[in-house]
């Protein structure tokens, strides 16, 4: 009887230790769970700020990179690249640009607004002098505009001089209208060749500070020398799209000038023709 009892005691203590055993590793356990449950809110909280400082970082290496995946507009882009280059050439080519383009519209307009229907104007001239003589036809050329009316007109003053004077003034007057349309066109011409030198100087210092750069880094670092190599080739880069673009325009005004020069030329011969005529018939 007492060795029942002692046994069933024992059983009693072997069963009550297992169980604060499997209650303390259960505590155990949930405790484990709960440090990871914290650690990874924790973790999650802290994520969305290394992002924003991420983010920072970025937005104050390149102020036009986005963070949402959107791409940059052409805008933008213009402005990104005209950065990078460095104001100081880039803001040089700009102005290039600029004037060029000021002029040559000023230039176009000047042109389109000289330009005269010759026919017209020689078959009014014909009806004024067969009419109304020599002054009737100063009066059709001098309510006229445009360089071929004012050769006219300085032709006519000088018919009563003889048709050699007409045809000296006529050649005289028409070199002076000639340099007046082709006035403006050497500044053209000038920042046509400017802005290309212009850039590639540019190229060289930016080439200069890219080596600069690698010898102070003490390290031919593939990043230092492509950054370097970029910045220094954009205003190369830019420097030709002004060259070309005020090209365009250089030769459009010279393909102009050259036809009203043209005009003048066959006028100035038919008026001359016509005045003979005029002179014999009388």
């Amino acid at each position: 009887m007492k060795r029942l009892f002692a046994l069933l005691t024992l059983a009693g203590i072997l069963t009550f230790a297992n169980s604060g055993i499997v209650v303390a590793q259960d505590d155990a356990t949930d405790t484990e769970q709960a440090d990871t449950t914290a650690l990874d809110e924790v973790a999650a909280a802290e994520q969305p700020v290394a992002t924003a400082q991420e983010e920072e970082a970025v937005a104050e290496e390149d102020p036009f990179a986005t963070t949402t995946g959107e791409e940059l507009t052409f805008h933008q882009q213009i402005k990104e690249k005209f950065i990078e280059g460095g104001w100081g050439f880039m803001g040089i080519v700009l102005l290039c640009l600029i004037i060029g383009l000021a002029i040559s519209i000023e230039r176009i307009i000047v042109l389109n607004l000289s330009t005269t229907n010759t026919r017209k104007l020689l078959a009014s001239v014909e009806d004024a002098l067969n009419q109304g003589g020599v002054n009737g036809a100063m009066e059709v050329t001098k309510n006229t505009k445009g360089p071929v009316a004012s050769i006219f007109t300085q032709g006519l003053l000088r018919m009563t001089e003889g048709i050699e004077m007409v045809e000296k003034s006529i050649i005289a007057y028409g070199s002076v209208e000639m340099g007046r349309l082709e006035r403006g066109l050497v500044w053209i011409s000038l920042f046509i060749s400017l802005a290309p030198m212009l850039g590639f100087m540019g190229t060289v210092i930016g080439m200069i500070g890219a080596f600069d750069a690698i010898e102070a880094a003490g390290d031919i670092s593939p990043q230092i020398v492509a950054r370097g190599i970029k910045v220094a080739l954009l205003t190369t880069v830019a420097g030709l799209i002004v060259g070309v673009i005020l090209q365009l325009f250089y030769n459009y005004l010279v393909s102009k000038i050259d036809a009203m020069v043209n005009d003048m030329e066959d006028a100035s011969i038919s008026l001359v023709d016509m005045l003979v005529q005029h002179k014999l018939s009388d």
